[in-house]
């Protein structure tokens, strides 16, 4: 991004941050128990780590990301509703909706929740992959004292940090290096600072017991609008013809030792050279090599073999979840997940965890890696009749996973997106929290 358009972006960013906490709610909402005050941090903690964007030399450049404030640059000139988002925007996705919340509040006093606007991911990169790495147990302890001792420190201490939330875009386990490795490894050790384990954190992926984490959904390409664009996508998902039965997009699985990506690749080129007759399909698998991030920014590329085939699987990589999972449920793809850490103990409050077994299949790693389970068994399996109603389910989940477009319509506001459920579920937690702390 040249630096003229960082400057005008930054601008105007400071000035919606400026506003925010000046709006007056919208009269028809009804914010009892709603209310959230966004902190007013020093911009070394979000706007400043934004122009830097082009500094981390082991990490991918991510300035041409920063365009329609975290959405990216749109896949194309006409484009409405397909930008080229990179995941690690999460932060700046969700600061930008914030400012439009309905139920803000000047007032912390008065706020159920305090939303701290902090691009935690973003100034892990310094500990991760530039000259500060084997700093990276400092990571958050500035963030901590301006919270507590220079910004009105009457705000944290009201109730400890314990009505604090901030939104973190990279998985947790990328936060939670012990304090005093040595030697030093992979991470930084924010979410091991003892400072912020009363702070509720946000995160692409969570680890399974600590209570200060919930996991969230990774943003997606598709961004409507408005109402109209949001259903023209659902009707072109539903017509979409299915001539595939299973498809893996991703990389890894190259190795020689066992592991469920691995066993996929193998699979799936064994099976190309079989008939697919009977099957009603014309292809039994896919493959869409993602390797080395090809496909980050480029949703055509997986996209359009997604809309193709009835199921995509899911397998565990580097860590337990996929953004791969949601661009899947974009496109109408049932997901097929192999441990349950993929998702069903992640994302509860956006695919609540009794639903699963109506929108997707589970199949066990161990049984595919090392009985030989074979994953085209099982899923043509399934009835025909089945497989219609787990699609149906999936284009009903869609708009809770999707991150509309910021200023959008009146319309699609209507229909509760990924941010809503995230808000509603940190005010639920919250609350809760509050209420044990009061009680004990």
């Amino acid at each position: 991004m040249p630096p003229l358009m960082t400057t005008i972006f930054l601008f105007v960013l400071f000035i919606f941050t400026f506003s925010a906490n000046s709006q007056d709610s919208d009269l028809e909402t009804d914010c009892t128990n709603k209310w959230i005050h966004i902190r007013h941090l020093s911009s070394q903690f979000n706007l400043d780590l934004l122009s830097n964007c082009s500094e981390y030399l082991l990490f991918d450049n991510f300035c041409p990301y920063l365009a329609n404030h975290g959405l990216g640059q749109k896949t194309h000139n006409k484009s409405h509703s397909w930008y080229r988002t990179d995941p690690s925007m999460l932060e700046l996705i969700f600061h930008r909706r914030m400012l439009e919340y309905p139920c803000l509040t000047s007032d912390p006093s008065q706020a159920n929740a305090i939303y701290v606007p902090y691009y935690g991911g973003l100034d892990s990169l310094k500990y991760l992959f530039g000259p500060e790495v084997n700093s990276s147990f400092q990571h958050g302890l500035d963030l901590y004292d301006f919270l507590v001792h220079v910004d009105s420190p009457n705000i944290w201490s009201r109730h400890n940090g314990h009505d604090h939330f901030m939104v973190m875009a990279r998985p947790a386990w990328d936060f939670s290096q012990p304090l005093f490795n040595d030697p030093i490894v992979f991470g930084t050790s924010f979410l091991e600072l003892p400072e912020f384990y009363n702070v509720t954190a946000l995160t692409t992926e969570g680890r399974a017991y600590p209570w200060q984490e919930q996991a969230i959904p990774y943003p997606t390409s598709f961004h409507p609008p408005n109402l109209a664009f949001l259903k023209s996508w659902v009707n072109r998902v539903r017509r979409s013809r299915r001539t595939t039965l299973m498809l893996f997009a991703g990389g890894g699985g190259i190795s020689a030792n066992p592991n469920v990506r691995r066993s996929i690749r193998l699979e799936c080129e064994n099976v190309t050279s079989m008939s697919a007759n009977g099957t009603g399909y014309e292809k039994l698998c896919e493959f869409v090599d993602c390797s080395n991030g090809i496909c980050e920014h480029d949703p055509i590329r997986f996209m359009k073999p997604m809309l193709q085939a009835s199921f995509c699987l899911q397998p565990p990589g580097d860590t337990p979840t996929r953004r791969s999972t949601f661009d899947g449920i974009l496109a109408g793809c049932i997901p097929v997940f192999f441990e349950d850490l993929s998702a069903k103990k992640q994302y509860g409050w956006h695919l609540p965890e009794e639903k699963y077994e109506e929108f997707s299949v589970s199949i066990p790693k161990e049984d595919v890696v090392f009985k030989g389970l074979k994953i085209l068994d099982v899923l043509t399996s399934i009835p025909r009749a089945q497989v219609r109603r787990m699609r149906e389910k999936v284009l009903e989940m869609m708009p809770r996973v999707t991150y509309r477009k910021h200023g959008s319509s009146l319309g699609l506001r209507s229909k509760k997106d990924a941010f809503d459920i995230a808000i509603e579920g940190t005010l639920e937690r919250i609350k809760s929290r509050l209420q044990e702390v009061a009680a004990q």
